[in-house]
């Protein structure tokens, strides 16, 4: 591997949150299994944080209404152990990495890239990296991952897509442009369903469609995105693993007086912030993982609750809303007056490299 002469990996643990609870349980292996409160006890609240592989063959999803994944699997078990457990065994899994390497860039719980170009155990060959953090995850946490090993970020975590639960697959940079050739226009990171017709009304309908177009053409027709989509059809690169980055986050808060009295008051405003907070990820290009919901009473007493979902949030303000309820739902009464509510969104990632996945080859011995 030579290009750039980087090398990069992706680690992306497989249905995390899940996994954690078949390992807790292994009874649930074989069952349809959805992280998420039992809608049944909620009085049909609630929000899948994710889904084992058993639960997704009948449709359900990350970000799905609890009560809509209870209609598709309908003898799903539901349970939720808690963050405080699953961030302990992130943490765990993060411990590893920076055996191999501190040049971690860490997405969420679940998922980070590490550079291992000049790794702490001197090993040039960096699919036996890959393979020796793979087992470590294994032994240590009896979690599997998908590991995606290339030059650059964007193929490592094409890399990590390709072959889950539990692969391992490489991208050389000879092999690049033909995998991406290959590759629907819709499985491009950042093309979105409004985008899809509009490509297909130009006549892009794959990888190899897109890099017959000029840099300055597709700036013209898709504005800045136009330079990322051209130099990805090229699988081009450069950005670095942000191991010193300081983890950052969108949120808006209100501050009332008077108080808010009664749960209509408090929905109008919480459809308000999510509508502001919606407007400031959308200008900032960014999307999270994590909604951290906040409360102040009459008598200044605070509390936070936090859900995280496997996939990005989507970028609106009801699917904002309707988490923040579901966690609202969980906090002390509102009769004493609400004095301040505030949602935040953590984990937060560049709204053009959305979780996908990509049809590559791998060497199937690697």
């Amino acid at each position: 591997m030579a290009k750039d002469d980087r090398h990069i990996i992706h680690i992306d643990m497989d249905a995390f949150y899940a996994s954690i609870e078949e390992r807790e349980d292994p009874s649930l292996k074989t069952k349809p299994l959805i992280v998420a409160k039992d809608p049944r006890k909620t009085g049909g609240r609630g929000v899948v944080s994710t889904a084992n592989y058993v639960a997704r063959k009948y449709g359900v999803h990350s970000a799905m209404s609890s009560s809509k994944a209870l209609e598709l699997c309908p003898k799903a078990v539901f349970r939720f152990s808690g963050f405080e457990l699953y961030r302990a065994v992130s943490q765990k899994i993060h411990d590893i990495f920076h055996e191999y390497t501190d040049k971690v860039e860490s997405v969420a719980l679940d998922e980070a890239y590490l550079d291992i170009t000049d790794n702490k155990r001197h090993i040039s060959d960096s699919i036996q990296v890959g393979r020796m953090i793979q087992a470590e995850i294994l032994k240590q946490t009896k979690l599997t991952c998908s590991v995606g090993v290339s030059y650059n970020k964007f193929l490592a975590k094409e890399a990590s897509d390709y072959a889950k639960p539990f692969g391992l697959t490489v991208i050389e940079p000879k092999d690049a442009i033909e995998f991406l050739k290959r590759l629907p226009i819709e499985k491009f990171r950042g093309v979105g369903k409004k985008t899809v017709p509009k490509m297909h009304d130009l006549g892009i309908n794959d990888g190899a469609d897109l890099i017959q177009w000029s840099q300055m053409d597709l700036i013209k027709h898709f504005g800045k995105f136009g330079y990322v989509l051209y130099e990805r059809a090229r699988g081009i690169d450069k950005r670095p693993v942000e191991y010193a980055r300081v983890r950052k986050s969108v949120g808006k808060e209100r501050t009332f007086g008077p108080e808010l009295e009664n749960q209509s008051q408090v929905d109008d405003q919480l459809k308000h912030i999510a509508e502001m907070v919606a407007a400031e990820m959308q200008q900032k290009k960014k999307h999270g993982k994590t909604l951290v919901l906040k409360i102040r009473y009459r008598d200044f007493s605070t509390f936070t609750k936090r859900i995280s979902l496997d996939n990005y949030i989507h970028n609106n303000p009801s699917d904002y809303y309707e988490l923040a309820s579901e966690l609202l739902a969980e906090m002390p009464d509102i009769v004493g007056g609400v004095r301040l509510l505030g949602i935040t969104l953590t984990n937060l990632a560049d709204l053009n490299y959305e979780n996908i996945v990509l049809n590559l080859f791998a060497d199937p011995k690697r």
